[in-house]
């Protein structure tokens, strides 16, 4: 999980379970750091596999052919598990969204449509990452926090929130350069709009066990919603 912008990071220097050592069978020891990100990456491929029952610790530790103790020498629960992964979602996305808008305001000239075209690449690149990693995406919509801990959906619905925020700044902008009445409120309520929408999109992926494609005739839909 190296690059926000791809799937769980396949670098050949980073070991996996299957690695074996040399010819006397010798398992190489993951260097400080390795096995907490190993362990990431397995919990989120298991995460990917349609119809995929509740993970628990034996499952995810047999996938990395350790002990559950070995797990909990790096997380204290399952839960913080979770909340790694769902720390890196939200660094991947929030980073991403900041290079949208200083892009934006670096090549494209300041104007009423700035804040809707801003809006739509963040959407865009929200929906591009989900894509690129499906087991988060369960995530993201709580499909994969049932009888998981509390904090774990009210961290999901916090990164929602902080989505929605991030679209209302967007299109307070574009009201204002537009000089609309009430750009606040408006803004809000596209902002709503723009991200319950995002949400379906979302949703309609994964409990199609990945075969609709959230971007599917996406540019078409955002053209209407965004007018």
């Amino acid at each position: 999980m190296a690059d926000p912008t791809t799937k769980r990071a396949t670098d050949d220097s980073v070991p996996t379970p299957s690695d074996e050592g040399d010819a006397s069978n010798v398992r190489k020891r993951p260097k400080p750091g390795e096995r907490k990100v190993q362990i990431l990456q397995s919990l989120a491929e298991m995460l990917e596999k349609p119809g995929s029952e509740r993970i628990t610790t034996a499952a995810l530790a047999a996938s990395l052919q350790v002990s559950e103790a070995a797990l909990y020498r790096h997380f204290a629960s399952k839960a913080q598990m979770f909340e790694g992964l769902i720390e890196f979602i939200e660094q991947s996305i929030f980073t991403l969204a900041n290079q949208i808008a200083e892009r934006e305001h670096t090549v494209v000239e300041p104007g009423a449509g700035t804040g809707d075209r801003q809006a739509a690449k963040i959407v865009t690149m929200v929906v591009q990452f989900a894509e690129k990693n499906p087991g988060l995406a369960r995530l993201m919509v709580g499909d994969a926090l049932v009888l998981e801990h509390e904090r774990l959906q009210q961290r999901i619905n916090q990164l929602f929130e902080r989505l929605e925020s991030l679209l209302r700044q967007c299109f307070r902008m574009s009201a204002e350069v537009s000089g609309q009445d009430a750009p606040t409120a408006h803004a809000q309520l596209r902002a709503a709009i723009l991200t319950a929408f995002l949400m379906g999109r979302l949703q309609r992926y994964v409990r199609s066990n990945f075969r609709r494609p959230a971007s599917d005739n996406l540019d078409a839909c955002l053209a209407i919603l965004l007018g």
